[in-house]
């Protein structure tokens, strides 16, 4: 499991604007190293640079042959309609797509927390679009699921959630729900709906440095 963001070069290409942070394991330091990436140890960019080319925080390939992806911007594929929400792969039924709107507005009205949820396959996504479209904030968490690159499971998260929840928990809960086997075995919809279940549980606990360090999902697939 490797939540890197050698794909955040597309992003800085594209707006002149260095990231903070990223997140790569070992295993993707060389791809990190080559696009000049920050150090191995920081894990998530911030909110405020939150749109990688709409593949937050990708695991690409550490072979030099493979071409990072290209920005995009198509704000022809966001809704008409503000929604949390946003399926352009098809990956959730209408009805999952509620229930998991549902718990985030409540988790945002519960801690102030800003969950966002983007399925796609790139290259077709809505990409820097999203950024306005939801405002990405210091509290903002936009959740890219996107199973192109095999790890589905891509996180960006801003500045006030970095503070308050473990950045270890972003890369296990990639490598729990997230992993190529996992999605393959049960499907992108239950990759998304445990990890949502996950990250709500995480933000509902306590502060403290035992805050998040279980990753569970009291779902497990079933909201």
């Amino acid at each position: 499991m490797a939540q890197a963001v050698c794909a955040q070069s597309a992003f800085r290409t594209a707006t002149n604007r260095p990231f903070a942070r990223s997140a790569p394991k070992r295993s993707l330091m060389k791809c990190q190293a080559s696009f000049a990436a920050p150090k191995a140890t920081d894990v998530l960019s911030k909110a405020s640079t939150a749109v990688a080319a709409g593949v937050l925080a990708f695991a690409l390939s550490t072979s030099s042959a493979m071409a990072r992806p290209e920005g995009v911007n198509r704000p022809d594929l966001l809704p008409k309609d503000f929604t949390t929400v946003i399926d352009v792969a098809g990956f959730l039924t209408p009805s999952e797509e509620k229930r998991i709107a549902t718990r985030i507005d409540a988790l945002e009205k519960d801690t102030g927390f800003r969950l966002r949820v983007l399925a796609q396959n790139y290259p077709e996504t809505p990409g820097l679009a999203i950024r306005d479209y939801w405002g990405v904030d210091d509290t903002s968490i936009v959740f890219v699921a996107d199973p192109t690159f095999g790890d589905i499971l891509n996180f960006n998260v801003g500045g006030a959630v970095d503070l308050e929840v473990p950045r270890s928990f972003w890369n296990r809960l990639a490598g729990k729900y997230g992993n190529k086997f996992y999605w393959q075995e049960k499907g992108e919809a239950a990759s998304i709906l445990d990890a949502v279940s996950a990250i709500d549980n995480c933000l509902r606990e306590p502060s403290g440095r035992f805050k998040c360090a279980q990753v569970n999902s009291t779902e497990e697939s079933g909201f």
